[in-house]
């Protein structure tokens, strides 16, 4: 994640309480600067703010959107107004934001952004789809269908599809009896995370 912000309590805030969630954060408090750290890295959401000395939020949007038009953005303001609301959604942001903010709004806003754009944005939800897919691959390379693996493992077919697909984690025990029904350690589910 990028933030661009010329407030530096704002950046050590967003800083400190995404970083504490698993997500790795690059702070930019000068405007000017944020294009070239957005070229020099792989960034999926970029948290901005809109009124910035030396150039606005919104001119550092259009230009950001000439160099990714992929990347996620979130607006956060302490004066929003219709005018940079109808600006902002004019470059399809992910976001429009009023500070102070909820934390919890702010995280919900984040996990809205992954499932749309399919990212994996925490290290736990890296380790679930790296079990979902090695349990996948295991039980095709085994020739197994989720219902013999159902019947096997005593978890219902749609329990076991979810675990494949990581939109639900397994508990230690589901993870032994899907280790035990495809004849492996627990801990080659986890492949090499």
């Amino acid at each position: 994640m990028l933030v661009v912000d010329d407030d530096p309590d704002v950046c050590a805030y967003l800083a400190d309480f995404l970083g504490h969630d698993g997500y790795r954060v690059t702070v930019v408090n000068d405007p000017t600067e944020a294009l070239d750290v957005l070229r020099g890295g792989t960034y999926h959401v970029c948290i901005l703010d809109l009124m910035m000395p030396k150039l606005s939020g919104l001119d550092l949007l259009g230009a950001i959107r000439k160099v990714d038009d992929d990347i996620a953005v979130i607006i956060l303001t302490g004066h929003p107004t219709l005018e940079t609301a109808t600006a902002s959604i004019e470059h399809d942001i992910s976001a429009y934001i009023r500070k102070p903010f909820a934390v919890e709004e702010f995280r919900a806003v984040i996990e809205r952004i992954a499932k749309k754009k399919g990212l994996v944005l925490r290290r736990e939800d890296e380790l679930h789809h790296t079990i979902g897919r090695t349990i996948r691959e295991l039980r095709k390379a085994r020739q197994l269908t989720l219902k013999q693996m159902s019947r096997r493992t005593q978890l219902s077919v749609s329990l076991l599809s979810q675990i494949e697909r990581a939109e639900s984690s397994a508990s230690v025990s589901s993870l032994f009896k899907v280790a035990t029904a495809l004849d492996v350690r627990i801990i080659e589910l986890f492949g090499d995370f």
